[in-house]
Order: structure tokens, then C-alpha cells, then sequence
């Protein structure tokens, strides 16, 4: 456990030390040929509307997590210290996540787990270049459907990989938002709350962009 300068008090990538939080877990194993799993922990909202205590997401190769770990921490920690928050390393075993930080960390994952190894830097590229209220919407459609370790080819899915790796969206930040909608499929990502039923969520910090609150309510997936 980290305190925070804010006196938030934090596990791994920003999760916070309460009672029983939603959060998003990295399961990196000791030998380098296992998959590292990636899984949602529901904490004190599982049970609701038949939500499990923990779902499996991504099973990701070793080699391509490898290929976009310090990526994420770096991204990650960026995050946080903006947050004036606790910092944190991927370590061997459990590594928690604050829970909008897991859903990001997913759609980059998602998009590279069958990915050929040559075009994992542009997804990366792409997925940096995406706001974070971006990554969320995106994270919420494509586990509506097909968020289990078994959809990797199906649906949102397979969308997800072709966006981020073939798309030339690295410049994405720079263009008008009509045109960022019309690559993110013709939907505006802070809309998502019309598309699904939602449940109460803690607060998080990251709903907090550049100032301004981003108005997006959790999904029951």
C-alpha cells in the first residue's frame, strides 16, 4: 500500500485501498512461456445483476506483453502523477489497477493478443493517440459482447485488432472531433451511457480530464 500526495491511499496502478474495490488485475506468471492473464475484479458490486466475483478477460502472450508492458507503465504513471497519486512496476504475480485504467489497459491488450508481432508499435501508437474517455467507450462495447479470453476472434474483437493495428490513427489528437467519431465507428465514445444499463460506480479520479468532469456511467457487462 501507497499514500498518495493527495492522501489517496493506493495498490499498484492506482487502485485504492478500500473496502473491496472494482478493479482490474495483471496476473504476471514466474516462467516466461505462460500467458499473463488479465482479469476484472468486481469486488463489492459482483452478484449485481448476475455479475461474477472475478471474469477472465485476455490471456496475452508473454512476448507480446513484453512488447507493451513499459508502454503502459509509462502511460500509466503519467496518469498518476498528474493524479498526484502513487506511481507504480509491473512485478511477477498479482499486479492490481485502478479499475478505468484496467479498461484501458484491455483494449490495447485485446487489440494485440493475436496480432502479428510487426504490427504491435502501431498499435500502440494508435492506443496512445486515443483520449482516455476513447479508450472507455471502446472497452465497454467491445466486452457487451465479447469480453471472455474465448472471443478473440469474434465481432468487437477482431474490429478492435484491425483498428489499432492496420488504422493509421496515430495522429488522431490532431484532427476535429466529427472526425475522430467517424474512425471510432461514427459513435461519439461519451455517449456510451444510451447504449447499456448502468450501476452505481465509486468515483474515480481519471473521470476528472483536463479539468473537466467526463460524463460517461459504468456499463453492466
Amino acid at each position: 500500500m501507497t499514500i498518495s500526495s493527495n492522501n489517496r491511499a493506493t495498490v499498484g496502478f492506482g487502485c485504492p485501498v478500500g473496502v473491496d474495490p472494482h478493479h482490474f488485475v495483471v496476473d504476471l506468471p514466474v516462467g516466461r512461456t505462460a500467458p499473463v492473464v488479465i482479469a476484472e475484479a468486481y469486488g463489492i458490486k459482483a452478484g449485481l445483476n448476475g455479475l461474477p466475483e472475478v471474469a477472465e478477460r485476455c490471456y496475452l502472450p508473454r512476448a507480446t506483453w513484453s512488447m507493451i508492458s513499459e508502454e503502459v507503465k509509462r502511460e500509466f504513471n503519467e496518469r498518476l502523477r498528474s493524479k498526484k497519486m502513487a506511481t507504480s512496476r509491473w512485478t511477477t504475480g498479482v499486479n492490481k489497477i485502478e479499475r478505468l485504467l484496467g479498461k484501458e489497459l484491455l483494449v490495447l491488450a485485446w487489440a494485440v493478443e493475436g496480432a502479428f508481432p510487426d504490427t504491435v508499435p502501431n498499435a500502440i501508437r494508435n492506443w496512445i493517440g486515443l483520449r482516455p474517455e476513447e479508450r472507455w467507450w471502446l472497452y465497454t462495447v467491445t466486452a457487451a459482447a465479447t469480453g471472455g479470453p474465448e472471443h478473440s476472434e469474434i465481432g468487437w474483437r477482431k474490429a478492435l485488432r484491425f483498428a489499432l493495428t492496420e488504422n493509421p490513427l496515430a495522429e488522431v489528437t490532431n484532427i476535429s472531433p466529427v472526425k475522430r467519431s467517424r474512425l471510432l465507428g461514427g459513435h461519439e465514445p461519451v455517449a456510451q451511457n444510451s447504449l447499456f444499463d448502468t450501476i452505481q460506480e465509486e468515483p474515480s479520479p481519471f473521470l476528472v480530464v483536463e479539468g473537466q468532469p467526463v460524463l460517461v456511467k459504468e456499463s453492466a457487462e
